[in-house]
């Protein structure tokens, strides 16, 4: 079984390798590649088995390699930007991963991987770009309704500051100050919001770009926020969201 993973992050790439290898040993990872032009390149000349794909390279999105060479070959995404609204695609032997990878959720897109394989099932790609092309002109949602004792109320999504979670609970909390229980997670969230304004910075919180009052640089690389309104604990950017929190800054 031969794998490629294209991920611009060395020790990411290797980290997989080693749970691949962990996973089945009749696997061969037989190139890792880290942009979009050596992948374009590696691509046109080989045909793995199955490709292991960063949405997010060192030179720009994964989907322009689509652009350039037709791939029939089954591909599972692993990205930590979880704004894509990735569960659309989930199209035939297509699956993804949201880094740090889990070993569980692993084995589970290789056992499907494997499935389809065996029924050579064939990658419709087509229906890929027009999801992609539906994630480029989403509308996205403009109120919350929230419930505050007996009074039921919206709040408008530009007055939201940021977005947390405590335990099974999900909490809104507006710019003012105001906090509200909603009856919505935190992953379908990263769905109906407009990634311009809104980043997952961990699996604990979502913020908008104007609640960011000040960033500094923290442990392993890391960033802490402070937020406006303050918030009562450390929001800390993790270590796998820190690049493409750093490319949604400076977009």
């Amino acid at each position: 079984m031969n794998v490629v993973i294209i991920e611009d992050e060395s020790h990411a790439a290797e980290k997989l390798e080693r749970q691949l290898l962990a996973l089945d040993s009749n696997i061969t990872v037989v190139a890792k590649i880290e942009s979009v032009k050596n992948a374009v390149s590696w691509l046109k000349e080989n045909k793995p088995d199955l490709i292991f794909l960063d949405i997010h390279l060192s030179d720009g999105l994964c989907f322009r390699i689509f652009d350039e060479v037709e791939i029939k070959i089954p591909i599972i995404f692993t990205t930590a930007y979880d704004q894509y609204a990735i569960q659309a695609f989930k199209v035939n032997s297509i699956d993804y991963l949201l880094k740090p990878i889990n070993k569980f959720e692993l084995a589970a897109s290789y056992e499907k991987f494997r499935e389809l394989h065996q029924k050579e099932t064939a990658v419709d790609y087509s229906a890929l770009k027009e999801m992609i092309g539906d994630l480029q002109e989403k509308k996205y949602q403009k109120r919350f309704l929230v419930v505050e004792g007996d009074t039921i109320k919206t709040v408008l999504v530009e007055n939201v500051a940021y977005f947390f979670a405590e335990g099974k609970y999900a909490f809104l909390v507006e710019k003012k100050g105001e906090r509200y229980l909603i009856d919505i997670t935190l992953e379908h969230l990263t769905t109906v919001l407009n990634p311009d304004e809104f980043f997952r910075i961990n699996r604990q919180v979502i913020v908008h770009l104007d609640s960011i009052k000040k960033m500094n640089t923290w442990f392993s690389r890391r960033i802490k926020l402070e937020l406006i309104p303050p918030f009562e604990k450390e929001t800390i950017v993790s270590t796998e969201r820190v690049k493409d929190f750093k490319v949604w800054l400076n977009q």
